[in-house]
């Protein structure tokens, strides 16, 4: 079964830091790696992503400077860095994948979704 798996979500005060993992099923190498987020009573949100060909990655405007994200091939896990995190910031975090492998995606088409998992900043 073809699947994205997430972890790493929790509680943390502002200030502080968490890693988010995303590991597939599968081979991630001709993927381009997504994360969005979506808070309580928001739309969902994209944060930042990694381009299969190149590595090139961007990020939203907010969490510039403090989020980087990352892949580990040989894992087949792509990682969310999230540092001095603020309560803004609170949100279940989901990992998606385009086959297109741009980064960001020309079509907003994924092929596969994360069940998410919930960040939690508290002030």
């Amino acid at each position: 079964q073809l699947q994205l798996v997430e972890s790493g979500g929790g509680l943390v005060q502002s200030g502080g830091s968490l890693r988010l993992s995303c590991t597939a099923s599968f081979t991630l190498k001709n993927y381009a790696m997504f994360w969005f987020r979506q808070a309580p009573g928001k739309e969902r949100e994209w944060v930042s992503c990694i381009s299969s060909f190149s590595g090139a990655t961007k990020y939203v405007d907010s969490v510039k400077g403090r989020f980087t994200i990352s892949r580990d091939y040989a894992k087949n896990t792509a990682y969310l860095q999230m540092n001095s995190l603020k309560p803004e910031d609170t949100a279940v975090y989901y990992c998606a994948v385009d086959g297109g492998g741009w980064c960001p995606s020309p079509t907003n088409e994924y092929d596969f979704w994360g069940q998410g998992t919930q960040v939690t900043v508290s002030s």
